[in-house]
């Protein structure tokens, strides 16, 4: 894969591009990648705060790349090079994926590959994009979504949300979460959750951290018939209540959440064991096969037949985890 720089990009997506694709996770099980700097001649490209980045490869080894990502920029409205933005048109016409973190989705902007298309940004830049950029359907709240095979994210770390989605899409969830491990950051947040999440007034802090014990106890019992209903109450709050506070911590609503956690528990059933289907749904909490195909077809776009075929690793059962009981 390649990363693609000039100068103005931002120091921060190039150090998150190369700790995810760029370290040799393999003797943790994780895949190995092939990570290229990429950019129209291999002179140093000068980023903020006194650093350099040395390209190893010009942008004719974009013929070669499987996934091209470009990073951020410090300022937004920096011009990319016409040879960076006719490569980038090439490499989405011969059915590449392209990826633009933060600001970088303003790159792909000028390229006119996001005319027609929805994108995402920084929060502080939305306006932005809308106003230099009006035909680009400009998606107010998400953490990273899709368009045609391009993808862009919001700020700083859905970054690294985008790129541990990536992974995951190509190379399973246990590949990702293997990655986000070593990162220590989280391993699974979704495209739809909210950009930017309410800070607990002080007068929450109480409920801030009920909610956290909520949350662990809904992990640790997946496997049970939870309701939202039933997380309120064990919150001690009113339905209403607690789906309101659940939403301004997590930037997401208790059922969006709680679907979100069971799909993540059935993918690594499915990567991990030689369960039958019904006991995977069964773990997962989903109930049924029927239910668990019909979530995995909304949100990974895929059945649970084909992820396992696609992804299976190791079978392993057992442990204290309560999801692999």
């Amino acid at each position: 894969m390649a990363l693609v720089a000039f100068p103005g990009v931002r120091a921060f997506d190039v150090s998150v591009i190369t700790e995810v694709w760029g370290t040799d996770r393999t003797d943790r099980g994780a895949p190995a990648f092939d990570l290229r700097r990429v950019a129209p001649d291999t002179t140093p490209v000068p980023m903020r705060g006194g650093l350099t980045l040395l390209p190893d490869r010009t942008l004719s080894w974009l013929d070669q790349a499987d996934l091209i990502v470009v990073p951020g920029l410090d300022d937004h409205l920096t011009p990319a090079p016409a040879p960076v933005l006719d490569a980038l048109r090439r490499a989405h016409a011969r059915g590449t994926t392209l990826a633009a973190l933060c600001g970088g989705a303003f790159t792909l902007a000028q390229s006119g590959l996001l005319d027609g298309r929805r994108a995402i940004t920084h929060w502080n830049l939305i306006d932005h994009l809308r106003t230099h950029h009006p035909h680009v359907s400009v998606v107010p709240d998400a953490l990273f979504i899709e368009d045609d095979n391009i993808w862009t994210a919001a700020g700083t770390a859905a970054g690294i949300d985008l790129c541990l989605h990536l992974v995951r899409t190509a190379h399973g969830a246990e590949a990702a979460a293997t990655i986000a491990r070593s990162m220590v950051t989280a391993p699974f947040r979704t495209g739809t959750q909210a950009q930017f999440i309410e800070h607990p007034t002080p007068h929450t802090y109480r409920d801030a951290d009920s909610l956290a014990a909520v949350r662990e106890h809904a992990l640790r019992h997946l496997d049970q018939p939870l309701t939202v209903a039933d997380l309120a109450a064990r919150a001690g709050m009113s339905a209403r209540s607690f789906a309101r506070h659940f939403t301004a911590e997590t930037g997401t609503t208790p059922l969006r959440w709680l679907l979100d956690q069971r799909v993540a528990a059935a993918q690594k059933l499915l990567e991990r064991t030689d369960l039958p289907m019904p006991e995977v749904a069964r773990r997962a909490g989903f109930g049924s096969e029927v239910t668990t195909r019909q979530h995995f077809a909304s949100r990974l776009a895929t059945s649970p037949r084909a992820y396992r075929a696609a992804f299976t690793t190791v079978c392993e059962t057992g442990g204290n985890n309560p999801i692999a009981r």
